[in-house]
Order: structure tokens, then C-alpha cells, then sequence
């Protein structure tokens, strides 16, 4: 997945701010934002395969912003914890 999927996300605001707020849900990272997951571990679910699913799209996603250094732009869009 290239830029195409950076853009898919960033044509709905609403998308984008559910990424900005999606945390890992199991493994050594989870409740972490994905976001703030080590990008060495997102290019190894790269390799070996993203999760299916709107999970799986997510974390190619967030792989693809970090790439193009803009992960940045997905902090100000985060909610304050509850």
C-alpha cells in the first residue's frame, strides 16, 4: 500500500480522527496509540502481513504517514482521555 491509502484516509475527516485515536487492541504494544506504535514494527507487519480488516488498514495506514513524516498531523485530532 502506497500513498493511495494515505489518501483514502485523508479524504474523511471523521476517518482520520478515528485513526488519530485507534489504539492496539493486543501484543506487546497494546492500548498504545497506534500512532505512537515503533515504526520497525509496522514495516515487520508489513512484511509478514497486516491483520485483516479494518485493523489491518489502519496500521498500513498509520505506516504509510510515518513514512512521509506526517504523523504529527494526527496528534492535535486526539481526545482527551476519558
Amino acid at each position: 500500500m502506497r500513498s493511495s491509502t494515505v489518501c483514502r484516509i485523508l479524504d474523511n475527516v471523521d476517518d482520520l480522527t478515528e485513526l488519530a485515536n485507534a489504539r492496539m487492541p493486543f501484543g506487546k504494544y497494546k492500548d498504545r496509540y497506534l500512532s505512537d506504535l515503533p515504526e520497525p514494527y509496522l514495516v515487520w507487519f508489513s512484511r509478514t502481513g497486516f491483520p485483516e480488516g479494518k485493523l489491518g488498514r489502519m496500521l498500513a495506514s498509520v505506516l504509510e504517514i510515518k513514512l512521509n513524516g506526517l504523523e504529527k498531523l494526527l496528534a492535535p485530532l486526539r481526545r482527551a482521555p476519558e
